[in-house]
């Protein structure tokens, strides 16, 4: 499961990788240049700028990527609310008799959902949190339903239904936005472009007597950040980047229901 020590573990263990790469890369080099005392190969800057170039676009592509379905997952949220709220006030288009249950149910749902994304990182317990909202759904629409025919009104059927349709399928809509990501092979060749562009300035900075370490540890350090912030953006209920502020929208509903 990605959380923040695993997502920590991962940007250190890079950092760490790349140090060790840009060592490789150096000894690679001080070995050729004990065979070849005139210097190392000439022509790689071509090679090396298009590992850079690709390391480069890759990282804007990531981030841009998940930037973008960080500020989708907010914008859910907002839909959500509107969703729910919409639903909740057009109850007045059904008889007096069936407002008050359903009110409750309402009220019992937002709840339902708001818990469920309180509870992670728990899986399971979000999980069966969203089998609870998932029940509660069953409960309202058959509520509506019934409701429905007995108001015998065409303005409820036109209005409270499809309203009510749109809040249900916002929570499917919701679930897949949590479950996409880019393909695990981007992020492997990610982190397999900073490894190897460690290793190629390493070899580069083999002519010199003595180790570059600010250097070598600002590259490895930068890289790794940038690692660390684009799968945490990818995950915002898991790390430390979160969408949890979006959740107020929810949350200010709810106290308007009472």
């Amino acid at each position: 499961m990605i959380d923040t020590l695993s997502t920590s573990l991962l940007a250190i263990g890079l950092l760490f990788g790349m140090l060790i790469f840009f060592e490789v890369g150096r000894r690679i080099g001080k070995a050729r240049l004990v065979r070849h005392p005139e210097g190392l190969a000439k022509g790689g800057g071509a090679v090396e700028a298009g590992i850079y170039g690709l390391l480069g676009l890759l990282i804007a592509f990531t981030f841009s990527g998940g930037a973008s379905r960080f500020e989708a997952r907010r914008q859910l949220v907002t839909e959500e609310a509107n969703a729910i709220g919409t639903g909740y006030l057009r109850i007045n288009l059904l008889p007096a008799a069936a407002q008050p249950a359903l009110r409750q149910l309402f009220r019992e749902y937002l709840d339902s959902r708001l818990e469920m994304y309180q509870k992670l990182p728990d899986i399971e317990a979000a999980k069966a949190e969203l089998a609870h909202s998932t029940k509660l759904q069953g409960d309202i629409w058959t509520s509506a339903i019934a409701a429905c025919r007995d108001s015998g009104s065409q303005a409820a059927h036109m209005l409270f239904l499809p309203a009510l349709n749109q809040m249900i399928d916002i929570t499917t809509t919701r679930l897949v936005a949590t479950q996409n990501h880019p393909p695990l092979v981007i992020y492997l060749m990610l982190i397999a472009l900073c490894l190897i562009g460690s290793l190629l300035a390493g070899y580069d900075m083999s002519e010199s007597k003595d180790r570059s370490w600010f250097h070598m540890v600002v590259f490895a350090a930068m890289l790794s950040l940038a690692v660390y912030v684009i799968v945490d953006l990818e995950y915002p209920r898991l790390g430390l980047i979160r969408i949890d502020a979006a959740d107020q929208t929810l949350i200010e509903l709810r106290k308007s229901l009472e």
